[in-house]
């Protein structure tokens, strides 16, 4: 990292991811040299307690010759925009998802970045859990045999309520689907990055269990809003899906069935994952990170606990602490930011990134154009059906 860590990078976005990529950053060593929030108080309020320079717009961020890179955290219906300005300016570049509102604009945006010959990435952390690597691993060596079914889900409850709000739930900010795209999309990824295999048919099925909300009068941060009296509402319909459940066909042929929620009373954020394949199974979830279920049938099932001289060398490299030391959420950021910028302290990108790049985020915008076209149809599509780059 000695390297990577004379790299200067701009963070766009002081909501709640914004401060976690500054966070992961700054462990990793890389610096960050200021901050682009709303334009609004609250947005330099943010770089204030950060201790960084606060920047009005990305055109004023990029205006620094010293600036390597921009990290982009914004609400969705920014990221293709801003990304276009960073490629432009021949910077590095760091995406949450999606990468793009629908696929076209996001096959765009990978050719862009090819073109210019800069780092780009979308940040798929999921994939960064030590256990998840360690799941990988076993399928890549043999160790699970051929997969037979790869089932498991996201659930979250944060939008339980009638009163709960968010930007993500009004389409021209968020997009036509809410709770696939959101954390659907992070399950889907982990899936193809664990198994190596492409989903290739879909069969959708939505619910919007809440019609009509009521959305605050005064903005709100993400996961905020308890606190609201009942006279700052107004109410608004709602057309995106609370709930979605999507039967899986796989290319090597396994089968799946993928189920999320932002209504799941008591599950906070509960990824989980379970294969099973013709010599054993391995489960996984969000919420007990640091451990992992190994099935047998002929002998005593395992729980592998996150230890990091118990793994296989992958999930080795992207553990932070000993056994024993629990990593989390937070942690897996700085795995991914390790990754990218030691690629980016080479000044071009690799042949083949450890990181999820921007072709990651096409894949991840074809395949949720898929599931959006079979909820909207009731049927099973194809996923080579759909974009211009099939």
């Amino acid at each position: 990292m000695a390297d990577s860590s004379r790299l200067r990078v701009g963070v766009v976005g002081a909501g709640f991811i914004g401060p976690v990529h500054i966070d992961a950053l700054r462990r990793i060593g890389v610096e960050v040299v200021g901050l682009v929030g709303s334009g609004s108080e609250a947005g330099r309020a943010a770089a204030a307690e950060l201790r960084l320079p606060a920047y009005g717009s990305v055109e004023e961020l990029l205006a620094r010759v010293d600036l390597d890179a921009v990290h982009i955290t914004t609400p969705n219906h920014l990221h293709a925009p801003m990304v276009k300005q960073v490629l432009a300016a021949g910077k590095h570049v760091v995406c949450e998802k999606p990468l793009a509102m629908d696929l076209a604009e996001g096959e765009e945006l990978l050719r862009q970045a090819k073109a210019a010959g800069v780092i780009h990435a979308v940040n798929f952390n999921i994939r960064f859990y030590p256990l998840c690597q360690q799941a990988r691993a076993m399928v890549r060596s043999g160790e699970i045999g051929p997969l037979y079914l790869i089932h498991g889900g996201y659930l979250q409850d944060w939008l339980l309520l009638e009163t709960n709000w968010n930007w993500r739930l009004d389409p021209a900010l968020g997009g036509e689907m809410r709770a696939v795209a959101d954390i659907g999309s992070h399950w889907l990824d982990l899936m193809g990055f664990i198994t190596g295999q492409e989903v290739t048919s879909v069969c959708a099925d939505f619910a919007t269990f809440l019609p009509v909300r009521k959305r605050p009068l005064r903005p709100l941060a993400t996961f905020a809003g308890k606190e609201l009296r009942p006279d700052e509402y107004e109410e608004r319909p709602i057309h995106t899906e609370d709930y979605a459940s999507v039967l899986l066909r796989f290319g090597d042929g396994a089968r799946g069935v993928l189920t999320v929620s932002q209504v799941s009373a008591g599950r906070k954020n509960h990824l989980r994952f379970e294969l099973n394949g013709a010599k054993a199974s391995v489960a996984w979830n969000s919420e007990r990170v640091e451990e992992l279920w190994i099935g047998r049938r002929e002998r005593a099932s395992e729980l592998l606990l996150r230890d990091p001289s118990l793994l296989a060398p992958e999930a080795r490299a992207v553990a932070g602490t000993p056994g024993g030391h629990a990593e989390g959420f937070v942690d897996t950021f700085r795995a991914l930011y390790r990754a990218v910028y030691r690629a980016a302290a080479t000044g071009q990108p690799p042949a083949e990134p450890d990181y999820p790049t921007f072709a990651d985020g096409v894949r991840s915008l074809r395949l949720n154009a898929a599931i959006a076209v079979s909820a909207r149809e009731g049927r099973w599509v194809d996923v080579s059906e759909v974009g211009a780059g099939r």
